[in-house]
């Protein structure tokens, strides 16, 4: 007998497909009753399969039968790791996949920022290109600046190379432990927070969000940066104060932001809309054809494993799985 999927986000109709053909699987219907559709999907659940939403105890409790859950994600903050570990149910997400894509974009946010790209579209768009440009329109260099990542993981290392190979950069980091491998390829030098903050023209944060690092960036560090430096955030939104990111912005006492990430999104209204030397985007570090293919089909692989036999290649919490092994 086939086991139950639940998708609670979009699936290619060809991932769909893929998924049929070993399970029953209900799709979440966005533009439906979306709480009757969780009470109707869960207790039958076997494995459930998307993005974007909290599950923990509240949401979960009816999902006696969940066996396993396969976030199209590398970020698992919005699990509650120790009710799925209380429960015995098995999470995996995506890493790998969306390394290079996340790190182009947060390069682009990098260039953009230090650019003023978006400001100056608007600009041009709006008519006011009459004559040869002058300071008022001028950007910073990025080639030969200092560059400083907080969290020199894969998405890390991946800018990093960006920037030490393709622009020249120094690199410094600031992370959990020393990445000796790296600092021989890259140049790279370890540093505390503060000195990193302190010597860095762009700060890059591409941290995981967990307790230590939350708001990790606030007013104390912003302080800590140079006026000409630039705030790239990558990671997750609370990572940063954004109250504090915003009057630091609007005083001028840093150069400028580049944005994916915020405190609450969708963000549909802020301070930082009315900045130009904030550049924001809707949360798209992964958001490309082929990424999000490669991160669905590496989720669906780690549940067809879960759920039909074999191991899973990327398991979130492999408590859950060294329990269920003979």
């Amino acid at each position: 007998m086939k086991k139950n999927v639940f998708v609670f986000s979009r699936l290619a109709p060809e991932h769909q497909e893929r998924l049929r053909r070993h399970f029953n699987v209900t799709l979440l219907d966005p533009a439906g009753d979306i709480a009757a559709q969780y009470a109707a999907a869960l207790p039958e659940a076997h494995g459930m399969l998307g993005v974007g939403r909290p599950f923990g105890p509240a949401q979960l409790e009816a999902a006696r039968q969940l066996e396993a859950i396969a976030s199209i994600s590398v970020g698992y903050d919005n699990y509650d790791l120790a009710y799925l570990d209380e429960r015995g149910i098995l999470l995996t997400n995506t890493p790998d996949v969306l390394t290079e894509s996340t790190a182009d974009l947060g390069f682009a946010l990098l260039i953009g920022a230090a650019r003023r790209v978006a400001e100056l579209d608007a600009w041009v768009k709006a008519g006011h290109w009459q004559a040869p440009v002058g300071p008022a329109q001028f950007g910073s260099d990025v080639h030969g600046k200092t560059l400083g990542i907080l969290g020199l993981g894969k998405i890390g290392a991946a800018i990093a190379r960006r920037g030490r190979f393709g622009f020249g950069m120094e690199v410094i980091y600031h992370g959990n432990g020393r990445k000796a491998e790296l600092e021989e390829e890259l140049g790279a030098r370890y540093r505390s927070l503060d000195e990193l903050l302190g010597e860095a023209d762009f700060v890059c944060v591409v941290v995981p969000l967990s307790e230590r690092t939350r708001r990790l960036i606030g007013r104390r560090e912003l302080a800590l940066m140079k006026p000409s430096a630039i705030l790239v955030n990558i990671a997750r939104g609370p990572v940063v104060d954004e109250a504090a990111l915003i009057e630091a912005l609007q005083e001028r006492r840093i150069l400028a932001a580049g944005l994916d990430v915020y405190e609450k999104e969708p963000l549909q209204e802020s301070p930082l809309f009315a900045l130009p030397n904030a550049v924001t985007l809707p949360h798209i570090g992964s958001a490309t054809h082929e990424t999000r293919r490669a991160m669905a089909e590496r989720a669906i692989d780690n549940l067809e494993r879960a759920l039909l036999g074999g191991t899973p290649r990327d398991i979130v919490n492999p408590q859950v799985w060294a329990r269920r092994q003979p």
